[in-house]
């Protein structure tokens, strides 16, 4: 089997555990059971979409995503017992998928995600910690967080997510390779 055939195999489904949107700069982040995504925007109620312009270009961090199986992790290296999802203002926690593995390695293939069943994402990149992030952890957390902080997705069709929604392979697409200029 070849490499590009294996990053395109999982074992199970992933599960939207929890939801959580920014309502704005400043204030805290709240759980919600369910959400609208929409392209180019994010999570209707999220601050990033309240300040988004409608019918705006698509950018590569519309959404934010954790691995909930790092949550317990975190908190350790965080120093705290616990760790809230709330506190690290990703907007979807995911669990039973490594998030890492949802993005292809290669340049000319792209991985596209069901989540639920209208929402359809592709995963961008790292989501690094931020200052913010720290501010709220506390002392070392920036770094605890380093290479942990979760991942970016951009919305390729909108729709509903809900808290129990399943997270599957749903389309591999073959990018055209970039030509360089001389």
């Amino acid at each position: 089997m070849t490499l590009r055939e294996l990053t395109q195999q999982f074992a199970s489904e992933g599960r939207i555990e929890t939801i959580v949107l920014r309502p704005a700069r400043g204030e805290p982040a709240v759980f919600v059971d369910e959400a609208r995504a929409e392209p180019g925007r994010g999570l209707l109620g999220d601050r990033r979409a309240n300040t988004a312009r409608s019918g705006r270009q698509s950018t590569k961090r519309e959404l934010t995503l954790f691995q909930a199986e790092h949550l317990p992790v975190a908190a350790n290296w965080c120093g705290l017992t616990k760790l809230e999802p709330t506190r690290l203002r990703r907007n979807l926690v995911v669990s039973g998928l490594n998030l890492i593995g949802m993005r292809s390695p290669f340049p000319d293939m792209m991985l596209e995600w069901a989540v639920g069943d209208e929402v359809i994402i592709e995963i961008t990149g790292p989501c690094d910690p931020c200052s913010k992030m720290a501010a709220e952890l506390g002392l070392g957390s920036y770094n605890a967080l380093r290479g942990h902080g979760g991942m970016t997705a951009r919305i390729v069709s909108g729709g509903l997510i809900r808290v129990g929604d399943s997270v599957r392979l749903n389309a591999i697409r073959q990018l055209e390779p970039k030509i360089e200029s001389p």
